[in-house]
């Protein structure tokens, strides 16, 4: 038996160029039998698509500007408790220090601050900004709190920089 069939992951997707992976991976998991729920932040949207991922997880999309009516005062609590696993892919330098912090300024950062199971964070971002002091802080702040890091990879980035900060591919995230 697959140990993912039948869990409810919450997917994070922030605004990275690495966002185009979080389609595949979405696809990926409900082959291996996951219930998916798609939280994007507003600097996603630029990214990818709501109907992309909609399409491929069979649930709609929550963003910071959902009409949806299954919406409340309390989505970030309901989310949290609905979720066995929050998998954030890709996630920015940005997220990455917020989460760090505890900053709950935003839904995806309000329901981890609500998440008392399994976090797993794939950061995306320039080699630059994954070696900054600030980052590598938020980086043991993270282990500290047992926040999993998968990743990142060594390559060429889309601007054409190569060094740590690639987000780690769909099928070695879910391995």
């Amino acid at each position: 038996m697959n140990i993912l069939d039948g869990k409810n992951i919450l997917l994070g997707i922030t605004g990275s160029i690495a966002a185009y992976k979080a389609a595949d991976l979405t696809s990926k998991l409900k082959k291996q039998g996951c219930n998916i729920k798609i939280v994007m932040t507003k600097s996603s949207e630029l990214f990818i698509t709501e109907t992309t991922l909609e399409s491929l997880s069979g649930n709609k999309v929550i963003s910071e500007d959902s009409k949806s009516s299954t919406l409340t005062n309390f989505s970030h609590l309901d989310l949290a408790k609905w979720a066995d696993i929050i998998l954030i892919a890709p996630c920015t330098a940005n997220f990455m220090n917020k989460l760090a912090n505890g900053h709950g300024d935003d839904l995806l950062s309000t329901i981890c601050l609500a998440f008392t199971k399994s976090i797993f964070i794939a950061p995306a971002m320039n080699p630059d900004m994954w070696n900054n002091k600030i980052s590598q802080s938020s980086v043991k702040k993270l282990q500290i709190a047992a926040i999993n890091i998968i990743g990142p990879n060594y390559g060429t980035h889309a601007c054409g920089d190569i060094g740590y900060g690639r987000m780690i591919g769909p099928d070695e995230i879910i391995d």
